[in-house]
This record gives structure tokens, C-alpha cells and sequence, in this order.
């Protein structure tokens, strides 16, 4: 079955930097754009960042635009979140997701913030931006 495993979440200062993980299995990784999503305490959840499926493009949502970077490794079925920067308004539950459809760029890029397009979602970890 289709298991994401996020990880690397904890306690960063403010301007720091944290690295999250999503180890991803039971389907063909490299088949899939992927993306990061997070839900801050007492908010809803929000896209944060996607991913096409061989890496070649990367989107990004404007505030953390600059900030973040989202990467793949499909020999190692892994998706990665590089933060720095980090703002306590990073403070969140921070999930990796997995688009539903096999589709083309085009069609992924105007619906990557279609939180409704992920199918399977990682049980989340946490990231605390605080002095």
C-alpha cells in the first residue's frame, strides 16, 4: 500500500534552517508529482510547495518563495523540503502528498494548489520556529 513517511521536523531558531524528508513507497515514485503542505496551529492546512515528476520544475508558495527549496530523489523514493530562513510564521504541521493523477506538466501546474488533486498524504512532523 501507499506509505509517505515525513521526518526531520523539530526546534529551529528564527533564520534558521531545517531539512524535512518524505520517504515514499507502495507506487511508482517517479510517476508522480508531489508536493509539501502545512497547517499551522489553529489554521487550515495550506499548499506550500510541488514538484513535477522528474524534478525539472518547482513552484512555490510566494512567502516562502526564495526560502524554501523542494527537491526529489526517485533512485531513493524521496522527497525532500530544504527551509532556511525560517519565520516563527513557518511554525507548522508539515506534510508531504502525492498527486493523484499521471498527467502532463501543464496540467499539474494549474492545479499543483488543489489540495483535493493529493491522494495520499504523510502522517505529518512537526516544525517549531522559536527563540
Amino acid at each position: 500500500q501507499v506509505q509517505l513517511v515525513e521526518s526531520g521536523g523539530g526546534l529551529a531558531q528564527p533564520g534558521g534552517s531545517l531539512r524535512l524528508s518524505c520517504a515514499a513507497s507502495g507506487f511508482t515514485f517517479s510517476n508522480y508529482a508531489m508536493a509539501w503542505a502545512r497547517q499551522p496551529p489553529g489554521k487550515g492546512l495550506e499548499w506550500v510547495s510541488g514538484i513535477w515528476r522528474d524534478g525539472s520544475k518547482t513552484y512555490y508558495l510566494d512567502s516562502v518563495e526564495g526560502r524554501f527549496t523542494i527537491s526529489r530523489d526517485n533512485a531513493k523514493n524521496t522527497l525532500y523540503l530544504q527551509m532556511n530562513s525560517l519565520k516563527p510564521e513557518d511554525t507548522a504541521l508539515y506534510y508531504c502528498a502525492k498527486f493523484a493523477a499521471i498527467t502532463d506538466a501543464n496540467w499539474y501546474r494549474r492545479h499543483r494548489h488543489d489540495l483535493s488533486a493529493y491522494d495520499y498524504w504523510g502522517q505529518g512532523t512537526q516544525v517549531t520556529v522559536s527563540s
